[in-house]
């Protein structure tokens, strides 16, 4: 495995038993509860043992400090560049993670307070109920640094209305917690005053009644209003743009929507599109609309795939480039190759979404109700062997 900046001491997700009631907290506030290694198997040792518990019926996951989760462990993954699949098996975990929270059979809440950004987003989107709050800011960014957008998000964002999910995916658009709301990235909006109150009421309430535990995070909720500048309130242009057959097409489109009065708030998202990397985000882009017509489970095994080529730096090292460049050196000045979209060969791009052989693909059951359905492990792969 790669190395991590992890203390061996430190809690880095802790796990309560109150009566009825589970709670997970992500502990790495000082690294805004990015996911580690040791963190995606904890989690999934909890939810799995949770769910097998008779007494367990409603789980509560919240972050420690000012984040939810930031997503990965950037570093993490930088660190094993130049060791080949240093960082294959928390990858195999996190997406067999992620298949089993979307799946859950029992009640999820999840308690979003800030930060809340791709693999960690996909912590909290699934959830039965996701309450965010005015600090809470969400983005899928993975684009820009030549990753792809993944844990789930090629399926979950390709089903939002119309080409928004395009538009989160290739700019990093971020949304806050009346935005997520509005979007159907979350279920409610509560103040963060009232967040730890809404808490005491979740495990007084003891129970992981559907119904109940709606109505009482209603009792805290706010009817969301977005403001008048909102991304979302751009649907026409969005729609518009991002509707485009290829990532060329998208820009020249937001250029042209640029140019016209009262669009001035394209130009900072335009400027961040066109410093990505190119190779991200035609992968990207293409992941994404596969995902409109793939199941949950194919689109993880899709993300796998990706996610394996791209750290092996199939067809580009942009991922560590673009990791350098934002957290190693912080010169924020990457050099992409190739370094314009008219230079990235689409035959490339085929090579990055090629199946695995069966046995080296992503174990996850096709079917909800499948017996199996906490088979799949990364111990019992080909993998491990």
């Amino acid at each position: 495995m790669a190395k991590e900046v992890v203390n061996p001491d430190e809690l880095v997700v802790v796990g309560e038993e109150l009566d009825h009631v589970r709670i997970i907290t992500l502990n790495r506030p000082r690294h805004l509860n990015v996911i580690s290694s040791k963190v995606v198997s904890l989690l999934a040792k909890y939810l799995e043992q949770w769910e097998r518990d008779e007494q367990a019926q409603l789980i509560l996951i919240k972050g420690a400090g000012r984040a939810f989760s930031a997503g990965g462990d950037l570093k993490m993954f930088y660190e094993g560049r130049k060791s080949k699949d240093s960082c294959l098996e928390v990858v195999y975990r996190m997406y067999w993670l992620c298949y089993h929270i979307h799946t859950y059979k029992k009640t999820q809440v999840a308690l979003v307070q800030g930060i809340s950004m791709g693999g960690g987003a996909s912590l909290m989107v699934p959830m039965k109920f996701s309450v965010v709050t005015e600090k809470t800011v969400f983005a899928t960014p993975e684009a820009s640094i030549g990753f792809h957008v993944d844990c789930g998000f090629s399926y979950m964002l390709s089903h939002l209305p119309g080409h928004l999910g395009e538009c989160l995916a290739l700019t990093g658009a971020r949304l806050n917690g009346k935005e997520l709301v509005v979007a159907g990235l979350a279920t409610h909006f509560v103040p963060l005053e009232k967040l730890p109150e809404l808490e005491k009421r979740l495990i007084s309430l003891n129970v992981g009644d559907e119904n109940s535990v709606k109505a009482t995070i209603e009792e805290f909720s706010l009817h969301v209003q977005l403001d008048e500048d909102s991304i979302l309130n751009k649907k026409q242009i969005i729609d518009e743009c991002f509707s485009k057959d290829s990532v060329a097409d998208i820009i020249k489109s937001f250029e042209v929507e640029a140019s016209k009065e009262g669009n001035e708030w394209i130009g900072p998202v335009l400027k961040g599109l066109k410093r990505s990397s190119p190779t991200g985000l035609k992968i990207t882009l293409r992941s994404i609309r596969e995902g409109r017509k793939q199941t949950l489970a194919e689109s993880l095994k899709k993300e796998f795939r990706l996610t394996m080529n791209i750290l092996r730096t199939t067809i580009s090292a942009d991922v560590y480039e673009g990791i350098r460049a934002l957290t190693i050196d912080k010169d924020n000045a990457p050099k992409w190759g190739p370094p314009i979209l008219d230079q990235v060969d689409d035959e490339k791009i085929d090579l990055v979404f090629q199946p695995f052989t069966e046995d080296l693909e992503l174990k996850v059951p096709e079917q909800e109700d499948c017996s199996y359905r906490w088979d799949g492990k990364y111990e019992n792969s080909a993998y491990a062997k």
